[in-house]
């Protein structure tokens, strides 16, 4: 009905530089899963959360005592 779809030319390039060198996805595998692909434990993340404390009303009161 429509045809091919659009590619862009940052797409197509990135498709013949993967194509070349196919070391690249390894390292984009390594470099996300530094970043990004993190198990959370939702336990720790809610005691932690717990643990704050409470945010003053307004930290720039000047009669406030520390």
């Amino acid at each position: 009905m429509f045809g091919t779809l659009y590619e862009s030319d940052h797409t197509k390039w990135m498709r013949e530089m993967l194509a070349k060198n196919p070391a690249w996805v390894e390292d984009q595998k390594a470099g996300r899963a530094i970043w990004w692909d993190k198990r959370i434990d939702l336990d720790q993340q809610a005691r932690y959360q717990q643990s704050q404390e409470a945010n003053k009303s307004y930290p720039y009161d000047v009669n406030f005592d520390f």
